[in-house]
Parts: C-alpha cells; structure tokens; sequence
C-alpha cells in the first residue's frame, strides 16, 4: 500500500515539476522581450543622440560657420585678383604691341614718302648724264650746231619719258580760249579779231598730271575791243528801224 501510495504521489509531483519548467520558459521569454525591447529603446535613444550631436557637431556654432564662410569668400577674392592681374598683364602686352605696330607703320609711312621718287630720279639721272656728255662733247669740238641739235634731242626724250613712265604731260596754249583753270594771264591787249579772250603767246609751258593740272601756262591774252563789246550787247539802230518799218509793210 504505501509503496503503491508513494507511486502514486510521485506522479504527481512529477507533472507539477514539468509544468513549472514549462512555465518558466515562458516567464523567461517574456523577461528577455522586455529587456530587448528596453535595450533597443536606450540603442535609439543613444544613437538618437548620437546623431543630433553629430549633427551639431557638423554644423558648429555660428563663430564656426562664419569663419568657414569667411574662408571661402577669401579663396573667392584670391582668385579673382588672379585673374584680374593676368587680365591687366595680357591688356599692357596688347597696348605695347599696337603701339610698336602703329609706330612701324608711320615708319613705313615715312620711308615711302622719303623713297617713293628713286625711281624717278634714276630716270633723271640718265638725262643728266646725257647733258654731261653733250657738254664735254662741245667743249672738245666747239660745235654750236651740234650742241645744240643734242640739247633739243635731250630736252625731247626727257619729256617723252615722263609722258611715258610719268603721266606728266605738256600742253600748248597759244590760240585757245583763255581758261583761268589751266592759263595765267601775266599780259593783255585789246584785239578786234577776236570776239572772246584768246591766248596769244605762251612765256612758259603747262604741265598736266594725268587729268589734272599740275602747272597752268603763263600766258598773254589778247581780248575783244571795246567796240565789239557794245555791238554785242546792244543791236544796231538802223536794223531795228528797219525791222519795224517791215513790219508794218507787211501789216498794210
């Protein structure tokens, strides 16, 4: 009997003992779960914190961030006079070269205007060499007609080479219209053969550049009498009797 009463009261005990370890499993998750999630709120509020003072940190008290801003603007201003130097720099090259170019140009200019006639005067040369051969030539032969004859073909190819090579041309006056643009009255006298102003001698030839005059011709004018002048202007009082004496035949 007792030892199927203490069988059986071992049962018993046996399960209670099974159900307590079964119940403290759980007690156990619960507990664990708490403190979990107590641990996870703290993590966050650390890492919360964490980060708001890191935040803080990045962005620093205001002195910080002005003097960082000041930083910045200072490399700005670097930069900029850098550049404005170069600038400066490449503007004070650009102004000496133009001023070096505009001076060898007006020494071009000028070394043109100086030479521009040694082509002429070679030419010229020529012709003086010829006078020099004429007037050797007459001191050896005592020639007047032949030294003459060589001055006058001289004089002749001189003008044809300017006429020529030169433009310039030569011009007769005498029995033209007087032309102030191109004559030079230095004399006068009154003519009746004449019924406008007319050249009547040339004292010194007129020279043409191409199409322009370069020189006018001095020369005397011989103009219409006085007579001539009137009897232009005024018509005769016999004809205009006449004109009306045959008008009026023709009326009656």
């Amino acid at each position: 009997m007792s030892g199927a009463k203490s069988g059986g009261m071992s049962a018993p005990m046996s399960e209670l003992r099974k159900g307590k370890e079964k119940t403290a499993p759980k007690q156990t998750e619960k507990q664990s779960g708490k403190l979990d999630k107590g641990s996870s709120a703290k993590e966050t509020e650390e890492s919360g914190s964490q980060s708001v003072g890191s935040a803080t940190g990045q962005a620093g008290t205001p002195e910080e961030m002005q003097q960082e801003e000041g930083i910045n603007h200072q490399e700005v201003i670097t930069q900029l006079e850098t550049e404005n130097a170069g600038l400066n720099d490449r503007l004070l090259r650009k102004q000496a070269d133009f001023e070096n170019f505009r001076k060898r140009v007006a020494r071009e200019k000028e070394e043109m205007a100086r030479y521009a006639n040694s082509m002429l005067l070679l030419d010229v040369v020529e012709i003086i060499d010829d006078f020099e051969r004429a007037i050797k030539f007459s001191q050896e032969s005592k020639d007047f007609e032949a030294f003459h004859s060589g001055v006058e073909l001289i004089e002749k190819q001189f003008i044809s080479m300017l006429e020529r090579k030169w433009g310039l041309n030569r011009f007769d006056s005498k029995g033209e219209i007087f032309n102030p643009e191109r004559h030079q009255a230095i004399a006068t006298e009154e003519n009746d053969e004449h019924d406008q102003p007319t050249v009547a001698e040339d004292y010194q030839k007129g020279y043409l550049f191409h199409d322009r005059v370069l020189r006018p011709a001095k020369v005397k004018v011989v103009q219409p009498t006085t007579e001539v002048k009137r009897d232009e202007k005024q018509p005769n009082n016999t004809e205009a009797i006449e004109g009306d004496n045959d008008g009026k035949n023709n009326r009656n």
